[in-house]
């Protein structure tokens, strides 16, 4: 009988890599072990759910005093999204395809974004599809649709020695916008394409104030010429879409006046998103779920800080470079051991508060904005990615401070303080700033904090962006790379000093 030669099992990976992994094991069997940390964490995790649910529950100001039923009504647009919707119109049905067009030699109004121009939009309600092509008070030709859709055309102020040529082409659910300074040669602005367009829409000339303040406080008026329609005429006919407000808070109707070969149109409102403090914009949002984050990252934070001094306060940390001399290997261990529960107690923290908040929302009387799934992703992942990091970096500051207490305070400082810096600062500037003075949350780590952002920011609009009610100047993984720098750069300091200093 032959025994055959028996192969020993070898590990795919080469003992380095093996022998790290058994060290990231370690750390985290450290970790599980010490009954504390792992409170703190299951805290953490509790803390970002039930204050979430605290804030939502408390509701917008119609909870309370009848429910939704008791909240005024808020134009939505075709996605779903809260919308202002209130201008003058002078109009006329139009079927099928077909183009406009027409001159704008003035346009009055102290807003940058007060507008006139013309418009295809499906009816007079608000909130129901368009597209517009305009001029603005300073921001020169605009093609916009759909309320958060804006493309730029020619720069400058319109005049009667520069007057603005526009042009809107349909052709099916596609509407395409063109601007010319001299009605002649033609510039192609953007193509819109509004999904389920009726055959039949109403074509014609708008004016709108615009104004970030909810009474509409500016008055636009804008002088139109050479009006062409490729369908059939049938006069104008002056509607005031949306009941626009004047400054007293009363109705102000628009006004529609012809004669020297013009059409003059006069109006306050606007055609917009509703989002910052705009007109009322953002109330409840999807984000305040996640208002719990603050409170959550202090116990994570906390022992994250505890998982590398606490070796220093009892000595034990030569057991640990004993066991593992390369010291740049330990500390990269404890870093993914202590990352990854962080990481995956803001996926379970994010996850729930959103699961449990979202009915509550919209009790209180609807979301704000409309979220996407992939956002909603984003807003979870990017959570426990921030918790992730934040765990990180506490450990490699409580790795160059060796103390607990100062270690876990200069944490909370570089995190928590430029938020609530931030928030005054923006608020002291007032309303035209539009948050510009959110630098402390462009350099520091707390621009992580914008991965949570659920309402977009909006250019065409004037409103005050302010952390406080969920706007961060950052994009969202933009402002979690900058946290990301910053654990890089002091687990570099962390490692520098590690392998120069006695344990």
């Amino acid at each position: 009988m032959t025994t055959g030669t028996v192969t020993p099992h070898r590990s795919p990976l080469t003992p380095e890599r093996e022998g790290f992994w058994r060290l990231v094991h370690a750390e985290w069997t450290k970790f599980r072990t010490v009954r504390g940390w792992v409170i703190a964490v299951l805290v953490t995790i509790a803390a970002i759910t039930a204050f979430g649910f605290v804030v939502v529950g408390g509701g917008g100001s119609c909870v309370g005093s009848g429910g939704p039923s008791a909240c005024p009504s808020q134009p939505t647009g075709p996605g779903g999204e809260p919308v202002v919707d209130a201008f003058y119109f002078a109009h006329q049905p139009v079927t099928g395809n077909g183009t406009i067009t027409v001159q704008v030699t003035s346009l009055t109004g102290q807003d940058p974004w007060s507008k006139a121009g013309i418009i295809l939009k499906e009816n007079t309600s608000q909130g129901s599809a368009y597209a517009a092509m305009m001029v603005t008070g300073s921001n020169g030709v605009r093609m916009q649709w759909d309320y958060v859709n804006d493309t730029p055309g020619l720069t400058g102020s319109v005049s009667a020695s520069a007057p603005r040529w526009l042009r809107l082409v349909r052709r099916g659910g596609t509407i395409t916008g063109y601007d010319s300074a001299d009605g002649t040669h033609w510039a192609r602005v953007a193509a819109a394409t509004l999904p389920g367009l009726a055959a039949t829409v109403q074509a014609g000339l708008f004016a709108a104030g615009s104004s970030y303040d909810s009474n509409f406080g500016t008055r636009a008026t804008g002088v139109f010429r050479h009006i062409g329609l490729s369908w059939p005429a049938t006069g104008w006919t002056g509607t005031n879409v949306g009941g626009v407000l004047g400054q007293s808070g009363v109705p102000v109707p628009g006004t529609l006046r012809q004669g020297a070969g013009a059409l003059t149109l006069t109006s306050f409102g606007d055609i917009s998103p509703a989002a910052g403090n705009a007109y009322g914009g953002s109330g409840v949002s999807l984000q305040e779920a996640l208002a719990g984050t603050f409170f959550g990252l202090i116990p994570l934070i906390v022992v994250a800080v505890m998982f590398i001094t606490a070796e220093y306060r009892r000595g034990l940390i030569r057991v640990s470079l004993a066991a593992a001399p390369r010291r740049g290997r330990l500390l990269a261990a404890k870093a993914v051991a202590i990352g990854a529960v962080g990481f995956v107690a803001g996926l379970v923290a994010a996850t729930l508060a959103l699961a449990v908040d979202m009915p509550l929302l919209r009790r209180a009387g609807g979301l704000a904005w409309p979220v996407s799934l992939p956002t909603e992703a984003r807003m979870v992942v990017g959570t426990g990615a921030l918790l992730g990091v934040a765990a990180v970096l506490a450990l490699a500051i409580g790795t160059v401070v060796r103390r607990s207490a100062p270690a876990v305070a200069i944490v909370i400082v570089v995190i928590f303080v430029p938020y609530l810096l931030t928030r005054d600062l923006v608020q002291a500037q007032g309303s035209g700033s539009g948050g510009a003075g959110g630098w402390p949350l462009q350099i520091t780590p707390a621009a992580a904090l914008s991965v949570q952002q659920a309402v977009p920011q909006f250019h065409q609009l004037i409103a005050i962006y302010n952390p406080n009610e969920g706007y961060y100047p950052l994009a969202p993984w933009a402002g979690l790379a900058v946290e990301c720098a910053w654990a890089a750069a002091a687990l570099a300091l962390a490692f520098f000093l590690l392998r120069r200093t006695d344990a």
